[in-house]
């Protein structure tokens, strides 16, 4: 009893010392999450001086909304799209950077490959519309391979936004993943691939039968992190595309920004915001869940 006693003392003087910052932490939490379940049950607040108490009618003018369901099916692609290139590419490059080369290159290969995880949302999006023009270098570089005819407009086609919204995508969240898998990678004892090469297994049966089943964790960790981040991803979509052209880009996190400060129906707004709150802690409690079974 005493033993408890003690250590609930120590405990309690540790979290003593965390609760300023556990109070300012709750309440800039806690208020603006309240604010906006409280905006999503009136008519129109903020435009409205007095503004009507609606309860879910606001939820069932979403839900039977046909933009609302178009852009939640562009997320569902934007995100599975996003995270399968991310795990595609990342993992490529992690085993590429972790292979036994020159240590002075396999330096220099990993600081450039980091660079799209430094740059700024704006940096990317500036830059790939600059390579994505018409008269951009993409452009001029498939017609000088003669892959092209004509110039394509990447990001202001319908059938061909998403696809460049994807490989932007890609390109900007890969180093993540490879950093993560590299970390794993690097965890692995020599020892199984040593014993997987006297059993004669090639490139791909050591990676199939001993990284995969080594990396199985840091694969279903990283790419729940992923998919939270990635399904309520703002800045790159709405600063490369706009959620454009028409709606053919348009996500749930553009969607809520159009309503709040394009058409100014912040009720609308709201209500979206608590859709994409619901789903994002669907995905952290899972994550929650993965990362407890480590302990």
């Amino acid at each position: 009893m005493t033993r408890i006693i003690q250590g609930f003392r120590a405990q309690g003087t540790a979290y003593l010392f965390l609760l300023p910052c556990l109070v300012i932490l709750g309440a800039l939490l806690s208020v603006p999450l309240y604010k906006v379940v409280e905006y999503s049950l009136y008519d129109n607040v903020i435009v409205e001086r007095n503004p009507t108490f609606v309860g879910l009618q606001n939820y069932r003018d979403l839900l039977t909304d046909g933009a609302y369901w178009s852009a939640s099916l562009n997320t569902i692609l934007f995100t599975i799209g996003s995270v399968v290139g991310h795990i595609i590419v990342g993992t490529g490059l992690a085993l590429l950077v972790n292979s036994d080369i020159n240590r002075h290159a396999q330096t220099l290969f990993r600081s450039l490959l980091i660079l799209p995880w430094i740059f700024t949302a704006v940096v990317v999006a500036l830059n790939w519309q600059l390579l994505l023009n018409p008269f951009g270098v993409v452009n001029y570089a498939l017609g000088q391979l003669g892959l092209i005819d004509e110039p394509l407009d990447w990001l202001g086609d319908p059938a061909l936004a998403m696809w460049s919204l994807l490989v932007i995508s890609t390109w900007r969240g890969y180093p993540f993943i490879m950093v993560s898998f590299l970390s794993g990678l690097q965890s692995i004892p020599q020892e199984l691939y040593e014993a997987a090469e006297i059993d004669g297994a090639g490139f791909f049966a050591k990676f199939w039968h001993v990284t995969i089943p080594q990396l199985k964790p840091v694969i279903y960790g990283v790419a729940l992190l992923d998919l939270i981040w990635t399904f309520q991803l703002f800045p790159l979509v709405w600063l490369t595309t706009g959620g454009g052209p028409g709606r053919a880009t348009e996500v749930l996190s553009t969607m809520t920004f159009r309503f709040a400060f394009v058409d100014f129906e912040f009720s609308k707004a709201a209500t979206a915001a608590v859709s994409i709150l619901v789903i994002s802690a669907a995905f952290t409690i899972l994550y929650l869940r993965n990362e407890t079974r480590k302990i």
